[in-house]
């Protein structure tokens, strides 16, 4: 099986097969036609004498200056021009993300190129080869600084074409790939934050009255009534049907569940729809219209729509992961839950428990709520090239604080798992839904049961791992 791009069809999905499961790629025979339709009419305009940015001129403020060199020693000097990115390497599935964006925005045929160049990079990603690629440079407005680092690498002896260098460097593939990488983990991320939130309803006792169809039917939003969907399901079996409740009213973070998950869906779903448009769309300038045989000036690498929603997913993330972080420390309260003080084995004893994981989900969750902060309305400087550069989106920034702040929720999500699974066994182990059951063993796997004379688990990685392999949120 491969992933065929024709340019207007490539999905989230197939970007995370390409980039992490190594599946190979190829190119749709009607997009070679359609690169070669767009590429005879370049040929024809710079035939004709016709002025093509970056194609027959400099680029930037140069773009008054016609190109009198040789092409090639042009698109090369254009590449390393741009080699000023700095910081540490994006790991080798954001690089494989990027090439397999790239690729697909060629096949599309509004950059104008030849299909031999779409070729290569569809080569290069069959092969295996890598590159190294600085995450730090770009604002967004193109991702020039790592585009160069990407093609400088993948290019080898390949010749470009007039305007091929430009079309290379000028896009938004490094940020559109890493989005895609990051929403694909936010959204396995939420799916175990169900699971998670699920184990905490049984570990607490709740009211389940919070999950009741009529919630969602009263207020309709998809996001709300997928997420009491899901936890229905999750609890199906549970206890916490049959059980008298504790408690009239649960603390607003159990009892506001699944309205703060849904939110959190829906501002997924909403970036998940921008994402199909820019993994398919044109990203440069200038644009290629071979139906009407115009090369027309134009400003399709301003990504502020992607931008925009990553910080828009960030920002609906913080208060679920915050929320998980605050059930984890309600777990905690003997005065809230009825069980020993810092989950500890039995009641009255001096020792912590699990107590000081409280402090632990604090501060991650902390960390996490700061990368929630904007950034797509930043503004670096207007003065770059004479001040024709005066548009940022940071959309780099964006997608990269996403991916961090996934990461982070994570380990949230493995702490509030642990806790919940104390809580629960000290309930007596009750009866679970048929999904929390599948989470509480898949924990206990990893972590047992701390016990009176022993410490926290030293080592949560596994149910760290176990969040990231999506095993749990099914």
């Amino acid at each position: 099986m491969s992933v065929v791009l024709t340019g207007v069809d490539l999905t989230v999905e197939e970007v995370v097969r390409v980039a992490r499961g190594g599946e190979q790629v190829e190119l749709a025979p009607v997009a070679v036609e359609t690169m070669r339709a767009s590429r005879a009419v370049v040929e024809e305009a710079l035939a004709s004498g016709q002025q093509v940015y970056g194609f027959s001129t400099g680029v930037g403020m140069r773009k008054r200056f016609a190109i009198e060199e040789d092409q090639a020693r042009f698109n090369r000097q254009l590449i390393r021009g741009h080699l000023v990115a700095q910081g540490p390497n994006a790991p080798e599935d954001v690089v494989r993300a990027t090439t397999v964006k790239l690729a697909n925005g060629l096949a599309q045929g509004y950059p104008g190129v030849r299909p031999e160049l779409a070729q290569l990079l569809v080569d290069r990603l069959n092969e295996g080869a890598s590159t190294p690629v600085r995450m730090l440079g770009s604002v967004g407005q193109a991702d020039l600084a790592a585009n160069a680092d990407l093609v400088e690498g993948l290019l080898g002896d390949f010749e470009l074409a007039a305007g091929e260098a430009l079309v290379l460097v000028d896009n938004n593939a490094f940020s559109t790939g890493l989005a895609a990488l990051a929403v694909s983990d936010c959204e396995t991320l939420l799916d175990t934050l169900d699971v998670a939130g699920a184990l905490d309803l049984e570990a607490f006792a709740a009211n389940p009255g919070l999950i009741d169809e009529a919630v969602s039917e009263a207020r309709p939003y998809p996001g709300l009534e997928l997420t009491i969907r899901r936890l229905r399901r999750f609890l199906e079996g549970s206890y916490l049907w049959s059980a008298e409740p504790r408690n009239l009213q649960d603390p607003l973070t159990f009892r506001t569940l699944p309205q703060v998950h849904g939110a959190a869906r829906d501002a997924l779903g909403y970036v998940q729809g921008v994402l199909a448009v820019e993994l398919n769309a044109h990203q440069g300038n200038p644009v290629v219209a071979s139906s009407s045989g115009r090369v027309i000036a134009a400003g399709n690498f301003d990504i502020v729509p992607l931008a925009a929603a990553l910080d828009f997913l960030r920002i609906a993330l913080a208060p679920a992961l915050t929320s998980a972080a605050e059930r984890a420390l309600k777990l905690l309260q003997a005065p809230l839950t009825g069980l020993p003080e810092g989950l500890a084995a039995r009641p009255h004893l001096a020792e912590p428990g699990l107590s000081e994981l409280g402090a632990t989900v604090q501060g991650i969750v902390a960390e996490a709520r700061l990368l929630a902060q904007p950034v797509s309305f930043e503004l670096a400087s207007t003065t770059q090239h004479e001040g024709i550069e005066d548009r940022t989106t940071m959309a780099p920034l964006g997608a990269r604080r996403l991916a961090e702040m996934v990461s982070l929720g994570a380990r949230v999500v493995a702490i509030e798992l642990t806790i919940a699974a104390q809580a629960v066994d000290l309930r007596g182990s009750p009866a679970l839904g048929v999904g929390t059951a599948r989470a509480y063993e898949l924990v206990r796997e990893r972590v047992p049961f701390t016990d009176a004379g022993e410490t926290v688990p030293p080592d949560l990685e596994p149910i760290v791992e176990l969040i990231r392999s999506d095993m749990m949120g099914a």
